[in-house]
């Protein structure tokens, strides 16, 4: 594997979404790598570790965006932001968004590479047993994977005109540290945190599904920003189907709970992820150098401790 930190080098990078999960764990690896970071979110952190503008990027006007851009003097873009929310705010934050970012790299003079977080989310259902390759036609049966699509389509579209230099990682899901409350495992975390075992039941699907930890994704943006790839999907997983329900209990064994402490009940699937997920990563491997290092225990345990 190449080291992303030999490759960030004098980069002058603007990530966008900064102050979350994925955002926090790119600047990190970048700023590891002797870049300089800039982040940009809508809301400021507690405590900036890097210059930081609170922006609302999808209704920030391309013009004023491409400005800012350059007043930075970045030359990559990462853009981790988004989320998950209700209909309008998830077509805000990963389709208008998206939108108005191209735009704004496509009106700059010295056009900054752009490092497009996607989502496994985009290729819908996935058989069971099988990976799914960058190969597979995108069918998205979820509104979070229809608009994570949309996102993709929009910059890939443009680098295929030319008007942007780009490529798309699609993740699998993501945990390690700040893991996100809005996830399964992240709310589990706030809950045990916050009010401990007593009178928790879990219910868990049987489901299997790939997870990456947020410091691999990163190291893996990290690569891609130097990566001569323009206009190219790259899956980002560990290219395992965990069981939920083991991710579950080693949660709980890291919480310090005994065995049977908090019951375990069968739940239907009913999340975006579906009953299976696993990422062919042959590609990010071929094409970054990039493979993943965190195994499940370490990744929970941050979760754990930087939830």
């Amino acid at each position: 594997m190449i080291d992303p930190t030999t490759t960030a080098g004098a980069t002058r990078v603007a990530v966008l979404g900064a102050t979350g999960c994925v955002g926090r764990a790119v600047c990190v690896a970048y700023a590891r790598g002797g870049a300089r970071v800039v982040g940009i979110a809508r809301t400021p952190p507690p405590r900036a570790e890097y210059p930081f503008r609170s922006l609302d990027l999808a209704a920030t006007a391309p013009a004023d965006l491409a400005r800012i851009l350059a007043e930075e003097g970045v030359d990559t873009v990462v853009n981790a932001a988004g989320g998950w929310g209700r209909a309008e705010e998830l077509r805000r934050g990963h389709v208008r968004l998206v939108r108005r970012l191209v735009a704004a790299l496509g009106a700059m003079e010295t056009r900054p590479r752009l490092v497009h977080i996607g989502s496994v989310h985009e290729y819908g259902p996935i058989a069971e047993g099988t990976s799914v390759s960058e190969n597979t036609v995108p069918r998205p049966d979820s509104a979070y994977g229809r608009v994570k699509l949309a996102g993709s389509r929009i910059v890939l579209r443009a680098a295929q005109a030319g008007t942007v230099d780009a490529v798309v990682l699609r993740a699998v899901n993501v945990y390690g540290p700040y893991t996100t409350p809005t996830s399964f495992l992240g709310a589990l975390r706030e809950r045990l945190r916050r009010a401990g075992p007593e009178g928790l039941t879990v219910r868990v699907a049987p489901a299997r599904r790939d997870f990456v930890d947020a410091r691999d994704l990163a190291d893996a943006v990290v690569l891609a920003g130097r990566a001569p790839v323009n206009g190219k999907v790259i899956n980002i997983g560990r290219g395992v189907a965990e069981e939920v329900r083991e991710l579950v209990q080693v949660l709980l064994e890291t919480a310090g709970l005994r065995p049977g402490a908090v019951p375990l009940v069968d739940a239907p699937v009913s999340s975006n992820g579906g009953a299976w997920t696993r990422a062919d990563i042959r590609q990010a491997r071929c094409l970054l150098g990039w493979c993943p290092r965190a195994g499940v225990r370490e990744s929970i345990e941050a979760l754990w401790e930087q939830g």
